[in-house]
């Protein structure tokens, strides 16, 4: 017999159903029903289902913030990116999101915008607002400091590696992708090549991985490249690109390829080019890396390295719930696929 639970002017319940109130109708303890609802093992499967449907019956909905106060947690991931406005960022966080939400997270993200304080407090967790965990991609915060805080955050980071600590990284092989680039330039005949993006200041970081890359398979490939060829920047953005490529006019001629650390810095640099009668790919083949839809629709439309986000995601959730779940060994690289999605902007050379 179902508990006697006052029933409204509608015939409905008018308070909601209790834990007492389905132990007392499948005739089971209320250990059993907490058993059940947190779907514990050791509970017979006729017991289980006596208990689901008792459940069903009284539409009995286990309190949130009950099953918070007792597992510690709040199934709230919080992902730190410098900007939600550029396009792989948002591609990426569209990604995550849906990874979470098949794992049963929600995704909280907030947008750093390079500040160090900012940065500081993604890295401790924002405290005060029950994050689980954190996917980060940080630009300002000393990676030192970042390595200590990470055994304390669960963390998992996208944009730069660290050598120690408990944050793991998931990336493409971004050293492996820039050979695969080179390659692929002296393929089509190029064969002086300038580079945008080193940050010799963040030896781990996405732009220095992949300029490790492009000099290894320079040398590799018995190539040329020089000093004045190789532009530093720590901001990958439209602007920055077209700025890098005004250095790069006087050198037309002698350099026949620019390959750039991402799509944003390599559109940049085909504006520049086009404003200046630099043709592109004729005298100077481009391309980049994360495939943003703008490279498409760009003419010449651009060639990039794309990485699998699906992939990324479900490898990112899957190392960060480990984190949640107590893990605290030394930090693992999780590398997913990349490919090279060839467009009209690194064509052969005639």
């Amino acid at each position: 017999m179902a508990p006697d639970v006052d029933a409204g002017p509608d015939g409905r319940p008018a308070r909601p159903a209790r834990l007492k109130d389905v132990a007392e109708l499948a005739g089971v303890s209320l250990k059993t029903v907490t058993n059940v609802v947190h779907e514990r093992r050791h509970v017979k499967a006729e017991t289980r289902a006596r208990v689901k449907a008792a459940i069903a019956e009284l539409g009995y909905t286990p309190s949130l913030v009950g099953r918070q106060l007792q597992s510690g947690r709040s199934n709230i991931v919080a992902l730190a990116v410098p900007r939600i406005d550029e396009p792989y960022l948002g591609a990426l966080a569209h990604a995550l999101i849906m990874a979470g939400e098949r794992q049963g997270y929600a995704v909280f993200t907030d947008e750093t915008g390079r500040s160090d304080e900012h940065e500081l407090r993604a890295a401790a967790g924002y405290p005060g607002n029950s994050i689980d965990g954190v996917i980060y991609s940080p630009l300002a915060v000393d990676p030192e400091r970042l390595a200590d805080m990470s055994r304390f955050t669960p963390m998992v980071l996208l944009g730069e590696h660290l050598s120690e600590g408990a944050a793991d990284y998931v990336a493409i092989d971004n050293e492996q992708s820039a050979r695969d680039v080179v390659r692929h330039l002296a393929d089509g005949g190029r064969r002086r090549i300038a580079y945008i993006g080193g940050n010799p200041s963040r030896p781990l970081s996405v732009g220095q991985l992949r300029f490790r890359g492009v000099r290894a398979a320079v040398d590799e490939l018995d190539l040329e490249t020089r000093d004045d060829w190789l532009l530093r920047c720590d901001r990958y953005s439209r602007e920055t690109g077209a700025a890098m490529a005004e250095q790069l006019l006087p050198l037309i001629g002698e350099i026949d390829a620019l390959v750039c650390a991402s799509d944003l810095l390599a559109i940049g640099a085909i504006r520049t080019f086009i404003e200046h009668q630099v043709r592109v790919p004729d005298d100077v083949a481009v391309i980049g890396w994360d495939n943003i839809v703008d490279g498409q629709y760009l003419s010449p439309s651009l060639s990039s390295v794309a990485t699998d986000l699906d992939l990324l995601a479900d490898r990112t959730f899957e190392a960060l719930i480990s984190r949640i779940e107590g893990n605290r060994d030394p930090a693992r690289v999780y590398t997913v696929p990349h490919e090279l999605v060839l467009r009209e902007s690194s064509r052969a050379s005639i």
